[in-house]
Parts: C-alpha cells; structure tokens; sequence
C-alpha cells in the first residue's frame, strides 16, 4: 500500500458509499426563506420602490471611475462568473472525481443544476425583459419589459452553483465548510464586480444570488433521478461491451467430444458430408498411427469411407507391384542378372 501523498490520486478499489443529501427541514425551511427573498426582490423591482432608487444611485455613482486601479484585474476576475470557463473547470475536476470514485453522480449532478439553471433563471430573464444599467432610457424607471435580459445576474447565479457544487459534492464535513466559504467568496465577488463595472443593477445581483442557492438547496429533491440515470447509464455501457466484444467460445469440459474442423469440400451434401465430426473420448492416438478423422483433414481432397478407408480418386493409376515379390504360380521366372 503507497503511504505517499500521491496514493490519494490512484483509483479507489470500489465505489465509496457516500449519502446523497437529503431534504431536510433545515433545507426546506432555508428553501421557504430564499424563496420569499427571491419573490420580494422581483416585487420590489416591479412596482419601481426604493430598490430601484438605490439601483441608480449605484449607477450614478460610478464605481469603475471612483477606482479605476481595480478595473484590470476585475475584468479577469469576472471570467469565474461564466458559464462556458467556469462549466469547463469543474467538469475536469469532477470528471476525475468520477473516474476514481467509479461513479457519475458528480458529473451528472453537475450537469443536473446546469440544466436547472438555464431553465430557471432564462425563462425569468427573458420574461421581465429588464434594460442594463448601459442601456437605461429613463432616469428613475426600472427599465421593465424593455426587450433586455440582465434580471436576475447570469454571472452571480452562476457563480453560486457552479462553484456551490463542489461544497454540495463534498464527502467530509470539513470540505463542505472550506468549499462553501469559498463559494461564498468567489460568487459575492462576481456579484459586485458586475456592478463596479456596470453592466447589472445591485437588485440583479441581489436575484442572481437567490437563483442560485434556491438551485443549490432543490438538489436534493432530483437525486432518486440521478441515481436511476447512472444505473441506466452504467447498464447501457455494459450492454454496449457486450455487443462490442461479440459472441463468447463455449468451453468443452474435459474427457468430451471434442470439435474436428472439416475442410470445405467437404461440407457439401453428400456421403462424404455424413463423416464422423467429432473425436470420441479415449486413449490418445500415438504419432505413427493418426486416425482416419486426422488422415481426412491432412488429405482434404480424399473423401473416406463409412470404415475410415480412404477413397482413390478419380483418374489416379495404382502403384506397380514391388520388385522384391515372389512371382506368382504359373508365371515364366524372369532371368537373373549377374549369374
């Protein structure tokens, strides 16, 4: 067994057995409150309250000019809030996850809250339609229903679950505590540099943030369907190496018949067709003396008998008798030479 740090990277021997989170009366209760955060925000938004004041208020204010030192390194920063880097990054590390632990569940899980948040969070971007802070037409208006599609943040809710996975994902409680706090972090960032630089209200970031937990706390709800998948999953990949690998030779247990190759002129229909084609159990023929099954297959153009004779074939002359034979009664002697 390796003691070195680099036996944590080999593959596990089996599938660990680590608990799907369940839904709980913390997370339901955790759900409720995100969810009526998350209904007063568009509220607030729509009937153009004190949100929206301090939205422009923000804006006016112009965080990019007031530190413009920050700019350069924030427009790097903001990358870890998009979908394409950010899917990519933790899709290589669960995918290795997968690998060693002999499981989808990371991948699928992943792919899972991905599918849930474009579902969710597009539908309500494009239905409430909400101008950018760029594309303002109106001082003090919310810019609803104007054909834009920055309400609730695509980058904030984003943050939330794509790096919220890896702390959902964790199989010690002291991974879950370091990776949540660090999801925190990065998606609270990504949330405020998107208003430093202007291109969403805080009230879209306030929405990002509560699309993304709401994401993050309902996964539980969609575990008994990732678990069947991967089961459907792994059983199609087997099904697929069966097809692949073709038919298994059957084994013949010792002492039994054994299969005799017949050459293909003699397969056709005929008595030649009807020879013996498997070797009876018993004791093994000595080297000098190959049965008539073996003197078939090392002459496949002489067909046998029903005895095991071979048969001449046609047109073939018999050999002249030999020399050292005494002559047959009635026949003249030949003369001898030399004598």
């Amino acid at each position: 067994m390796r003691t070195d740090i680099f036996a944590r990277l080999d593959r596990e021997p089996e599938p660990p057995k680590i608990e799907a989170p369940r839904m709980s009366r913390h997370r339901i209760a955790l759900f409720g409150g995100t969810l009526a955060f998350y209904v007063a925000i568009v509220w607030a938004v729509l009937i153009t309250s004190w949100l929206v004041a301090l939205d422009w208020k923000v804006m006016l204010f112009r965080p990019y000019q007031q530190w413009p030192e920050l700019h350069a390194f924030l427009d790097y920063y903001v990358v870890l809030g998009q979908r394409g880097p950010t899917a990519v990054m933790v899709a290589c590390w669960l995918g290795w996850r997968s690998w060693r632990q002999h499981t989808l569940r990371p991948l699928l899980v992943l792919g899972t809250s991905l599918l849930l948040l474009n579902v969710t969070v597009g539908a309500v971007k494009l239905g409430l339609g909400r101008l950018g802070p760029h594309y303002a037409t109106q001082i003090g208006s919310a810019e609803m229903f104007a054909g834009g599609d920055i309400f609730p943040s695509g980058h904030t809710a984003n943050a939330v679950v794509t790096w919220g996975i890896l702390a959902y994902l964790a199989t010690t409680p002291r991974a879950r505590r370091y990776l949540s706090a660090v999801s925190a972090t990065v998606s609270l960032g990504v949330g405020l540099t998107t208003v430093y630089i202007g291109t969403h209200w805080l009230s879209d970031v306030l929405l990002g943030w509560a699309a993304g937990l709401l994401i993050l706390l309902a996964l539980p709800w969609f575990e008994p369907l990732i678990a069947r998948a991967e089961t459907w999953i792994l059983a199609m990949r087997e099904e697929w190496r069966e097809r692949r690998g073709g038919a298994r030779p059957v084994s013949v247990p010792d002492g039994g018949p054994q299969p005799v190759l017949l050459p293909q002129s003699m397969a056709a229909d005929g008595p030649a067709a009807e020879t013996v084609a498997t070797a009876p159990p018993g004791p093994a023929l000595s080297a000098g003396h190959a049965g008539p099954a073996v003197r078939a297959r090392a002459h496949p153009g002489h067909p046998t008998r029903p005895g095991g004779m071979p048969v001449a074939p046609a047109g073939v002359r018999r050999p002249p008798p030999h020399t050292d034979r005494a002559p047959r009664a009635g026949s003249p002697a030949r003369p001898m030479t030399g004598g």
